[in-house]
């Protein structure tokens, strides 16, 4: 016993000893990714490609910050973002828009490869100037919600509450850079039908809403029969605009033929490279780092990647990633219960309860009193456990906590709530918490057959084995004897002496300590053992 438990604790020293070792070398590896990031070249580096692709989320927050601070110190005064996202969330988005504005010194460039939509392209705004490759994409912004069949708009109740912070971002920059108001409330609500206006005496063109080129071009009403005839009346004589016919593209040099309205009410505007050069957008097309280099007279560019832990943090969000780590985490906790002073897998419960809610957490997806239920269901159950005896309302509250806990890291917020305990009503959180409860179920299902197969199998797994001790047999346990297998419940022997109640008691050759209920037995009365609890044995008078 004492050399298989210090066999243990050996073990488990050595294993904390490689997690420590593992975790070190992990920092190790990553301080040296970012200074060799860092590190400008011998020319001198004076700008920096900063990847922004796929998803935008708190963890996309944090790395272009990191990147940003690296950038700085390498020396660069010019910041390009090489964007290729479809957007994500709203707030995270804000966040970065906030972040490039707010910079001292720097010049930022949005170098939008394929697409920048939604949040990408509330963020290319945001930069001092937005270029493109050939075959790129800028626009549809609407505040959206993910739903059971796809993306869905917010509902109208809720609309002045989510989309004003995204429209107030994108009138700031729009002031700020430059670009045009009208365009970029486009960007955001479909309603917004455009039409391009142009001076016939000046030659200045303008974008305007519907009801302003209406009295722009001094219309008449239409009758309800015109309403199949083309939008684009002509105007009334004496009107100083007309609507604009063509205008040049500087990507294919050529004459293009302008559809009026440039957007209509039922759509969100979408702009490509070339409409994004005529509508004042985009400063023009980029085909790669030495045409960059080029444009912007860099001596040097450095491309400063995101580090593995934050393409990681996304990762781990999956819904079958989070669903494997649940089983492990219920597996994990079984184990630990059912061998006690181990310590190993409630470590790796911990851990995993850990990654779990943590990696929601830092992308934005989990909130901090989803944390604070499931922290305070732990403590209820340790509070069980070791305090309170029993199993009641304090353990079975601390999983109720846990289970809700873990289910709202997979339901969204909802615009225009405040307080977070509610029942969801908007149908991206209905899918939410359905998936939550698919994938909870689904778990407990798989760890209920993992623990009945740990159950028959574990205990004769030789590591197992090695970590925890065999459970002794009937005979290691048993003690010892002092009457030689006599005296059992059933047998009948004689008093030696007067039981007060207790005395001695003859079983063959063995005189045997025993005591009665209390009666007074006399000297040579047979007995009959009623009771053997180890060494007491409770004695009464033979009974014929």
């Amino acid at each position: 016993m004492t050399h298989r438990t210090e066999k243990s604790k050996l073990n488990r020293r050595w294993f904390f000893a490689s997690c420590a070792g593992v975790l070190c070398a992990v920092w190790a590896v990553d301080r040296v990714a970012q200074r060799a990031d860092a590190e400008p070249s011998t020319g001198g580096v004076k700008g920096a490609i900063l990847p922004l692709q796929g998803e935008i989320t708190d963890v996309t927050v944090e790395s272009l910050r990191r990147r940003i601070d690296e950038a700085q110190k390498s020396g660069a005064t010019v910041i390009v973002l090489d964007m290729d996202t479809p957007g994500g969330l709203v707030t995270s988005s804000i966040a970065i828009a906030d972040l490039l504005r707010n910079l001292s010194g720097i010049k930022t460039v949005a170098w939008i490869h394929n697409e920048a939509l939604s949040g990408g392209s509330l963020i290319a705004v945001a930069c001092d100037e937005i270029v493109m490759s050939r075959s790129s994409r800028i626009g549809d912004s609407q505040v959206i919600m993910g739903g059971p069949s796809g993306p869905m708009a917010i509902p109208q109740e809720l609309v002045p509450k989510a989309t004003s912070p995204v429209l107030h971002d994108f009138l700031t920059s729009a002031r700020r850079n430059g670009y045009d108001e009208k365009l970029s409330e486009a960007f955001v609500f479909p309603e917004r039908e455009i039409w391009w206006l142009e001076n016939v005496k000046t030659g200045r063109r303008e974008f305007v809403f519907a009801d302003e080129k209406a009295e722009r071009l001094s219309e008449e009403p239409k009758d309800a029969g015109d309403s199949k005839k083309d939008a684009a009346a002509a105007p009334t004589s004496g009107s100083e605009w007309k609507l604009v016919e063509s205008y040049f593209d500087p990507v294919q040099k050529t004459e293009v033929k302008v559809r009026q309205p440039i957007e209509r009410a039922d759509q969100l505007l979408m702009m490509s490279p070339s409409e994004a050069m005529v509508y004042g957008f985009s400063k023009g097309v980029v085909t790669g780092e030495e045409d960059l280099q080029n444009r912007y007279g860099l001596s040097g560019i450095l491309r400063i990647e995101p580090l593995w832990s934050e393409a990681l943090a996304h990762w781990l969000t999956s819904v079958y990633v989070r669903g494997f780590l649940l089983v492990v985490i219920f597996l994990a906790a079984y184990v630990e219960f059912h061998t006690p002073g181990v310590g190993l897998p409630g470590l790796v419960a911990l851990i995993g309860l850990a990654v779990f809610v943590g990696a929601p957490y830092l992308t934005g997806l989990a909130n901090v009193w989803e944390l604070v239920i499931i922290l305070a269901g732990v403590a209820l159950i340790a509070l069980e456990l070791f305090v309170i005896p029993g199993f009641g309302v304090a353990g079975i509250g601390g999983i109720l906590m846990i289970l809700t806990g873990l289910a709202a890291t997979f339901v969204p917020d909802e615009p225009g709530r405040s307080f977070p305990l509610f029942f969801p009503t908007m149908p991206a959180t209905v899918e939410g918490l359905k998936k939550a409860v698919i994938t909870l179920l689904s778990a407990m299902t798989v760890s209920l057959v993992g623990m009945v197969m740990l159950s028959r199998y574990l205990p004769h797994v030789p590591v197992f084995r090695r970590l925890v001790p065999a459970n002794p047999t009937p005979s290691q346990v048993a003690v010892d004897d002092p009457y030689g297998g006599l005296a059992r419940v059933g047998d009948i022997g004689t008093a030696q002496g007067q039981l007060h109640p207790a005395g001695k008691a003859r079983f063959g050759a063995v005189l045997v300590d025993v005591v009665t209920q209390g009666e007074m037995l006399e000297s040579g009365q047979a007995l009959e053992v009623i009771e053997r609890r180890g060494n007491r044995v409770v004695v009464r008078a033979m009974r014929g």
